[in-house]
């Protein structure tokens, strides 16, 4: 677990808390696609939400606005450009409007989805990218080139495009002997991790076809298993044991030869899909046909992965988005959200770190990768890498309202009152100074007057305010100096009179 002989781990993310958002706020209606292919069926980046639909006749999917929420009409338009049901779909890095659909039809489709969603059916594609002879079922967009696409298929084939020309770069079709689970880029694009029916880890690099490392029987299991790299370079996978365990595994691409740790954790069926979050080395995995999305935190200390929580629900999902890292509300401190895809609802869940303070949390959100890229394909075909260009999500902070807001802007008033009102202290000298309080009932009545006056003339155009005050301040002083006067020459008669009263009691007099 993450803690040693009861000494809590210190993490920032350890009380991290999933929330469902309220009904009102979910899609409600989506008929969500029945495929038997393992995949997330939704993507999400910050401008829209998409999802692979059930769809006669073909394959296609929803595209609305992130922001959209209640029920979907049927006449919906969607993008149903493809011939058999679409497998997977994922959105570009570098362009929110750009997505692309892997289909059993053989083909790669991208599309160029317009601000504010679809208006209409779409069906024509600006880039079809024909190279495969069997399904398709893996996109993965690198994450630093520009319009560089990889995708994978049941012909056991690796292909990297150039979405750009629409020309395949590079085709690996004697790396793997059987089909292809997932594939996953490293954090510069310089490689690529692949898992494989064959139960192999692979480390491959595609521009020059090599495999770099491989490990036999990651998982002992025979269900689909699932790897993704981590920002340090290490690999996470997920699978079964031999005794149908799922398990999750960390894996240091230095050594293959044993995992840094293996955590089992129960006997379900459904394939664990691991979504990773470089910002904060989290990782949240979703299985399918669960009720529960379990959250851990890997670290350079011992055991390397900790377990943190998990959020369960009534309701089974049949899929999940992973909102980009730039689309989260940094005002709530919330550092992930998913989009549960039931059987006909699109439900946000929000993952929150709960803060005291109204100020923007620099530690929760460090820079992150923007959608500028940072090389360009050919650049990247060269042989160049980079890692990704990052940007500060201070941006998207908005200051809350200030609480002491009103109080500032009454201040102006506040003294202008007080000139009025300045007159109550000297009442406290009735009996002595009755001279002093009628020239300041005199003043008072005069200040009363002007008064609307001088809000008038703030309102117009803030012209006579600075005189203005200053002649308050003037008025203000003087009528404390002249209590000042006021109190002094009481206390000194008041002084005489203790004496004369002395004097009397000691028979003086």
């Amino acid at each position: 677990m993450s803690f040693r002989r009861g000494v809590v781990r210190q993490s920032k993310f350890r009380h991290v808390f999933a929330q469902a958002w309220k009904a009102e706020h979910c899609i409600d209606d989506v008929r969500v696609s029945r495929v038997t292919w393992d995949t997330q069926l939704c993507a999400v980046n910050p401008k829209f939400i998409a999802v692979i639909i059930e769809a006669g006749g073909g394959g296609s999917f929803l595209v609305v606005p992130i922001n959209k929420s209640g029920r979907i009409d049927q006449s919906c338009p969607t993008v149903c450009g493809h011939a058999a049901p679409v497998l997977d779909i994922q959105w570009s890095p570098h362009d929110d409007n750009i997505i692309a659909s892997a289909s059993e039809d053989c083909t790669v489709k991208v599309w160029q989805i317009p601000d504010g969603g679809l208006t209409s059916p779409m069906t024509e594609a600006i880039v079809i990218l024909e190279g495969h002879s069997k399904r398709v079922g893996i996109l993965a967009w690198h994450p630093t080139a520009f319009n560089i696409l990889l995708t994978a298929g049941c012909d056991n084939v690796i292909c990297v495009w150039n979405v750009g020309t629409g020309e395949l770069v590079y085709q690996l079709s004697d790396a793997h002997p059987d089909l292809i689970y997932s594939v996953s880029w490293n954090k510069d694009g310089s490689a690529v991790c692949t898992v494989c029916k064959d139960k192999a880890l692979r480390v491959i690099d595609p521009r020059r076809g090599t495999v770099l490392k491989v490990k036999e029987k990651v998982h002992d299991g025979t269900r689909p298993m699932r790897a993704v790299f981590l920002s340090d370079g290490k690999i996470l996978t997920t699978g079964f044991s031999r005794m149908s365990e799922r398990q999750l595994a960390l894996w240091d691409t230095k050594d293959l030869s044993e995992p840094m740790a293996v955590q089992e954790m129960d006997t379900s069926n459904g394939v664990l899909l691991p979504f990773y979050d470089p910002d904060t080395n989290m990782v949240y995995l979703c299985g399918k046909g669960d009720c529960t999305i379990r959250y851990f935190e890997v670290t350079d200390e011992s055991p390397y992965v900790h377990f943190l929580s998990l959020y369960s629900s009534k309701e089974p999902q049949r899929g999940a988005g992973f909102l980009s890292k730039r689309g989260v509300d940094v005002n709530k401190c919330e550092i992930a959200r998913f989009y549960k895809l039931h059987e006909r609802k699109v439900e946000p869940i929000s993952m929150t770190v709960p803060r005291k303070s109204d100020l923007f949390q620099g530690d929760l959100y460090p820079d992150t990768a923007g959608l500028e890229p940072a090389l360009l394909a050919d650049e990247w075909i060269a042989g160049q890498d980079a890692p990704p260009l990052l940007v500060s999500l201070s941006g998207g902070y908005s200051a809350p309202p200030s609480k002491h807001r009103d109080t500032l802007r009454s201040k102006p008033k506040l003294v202008s009152q007080d000139s009025g009102s300045g007159a109550a202290p000297p009442s406290a000298g009735n009996a002595a100074a009755p001279t002093s309080t009628s020239t300041t009932a005199a003043k008072e009545t005069e200040e009363e007057v002007p008064q609307p006056r001088v809000a008038t003339r703030e309102t117009d155009g803030n012209t006579d305010r600075p005189k203005r005050e200053d002649d308050l301040l003037n008025e203000l002083l003087a009528e404390m100096k002249a209590l000042r006067a006021v109190v002094l020459a009481q206390s000194q008669r008041i002084e005489l009179l203790e004496r004369q009263l002395a004097r009397i009691e000691d028979g003086d007099v």
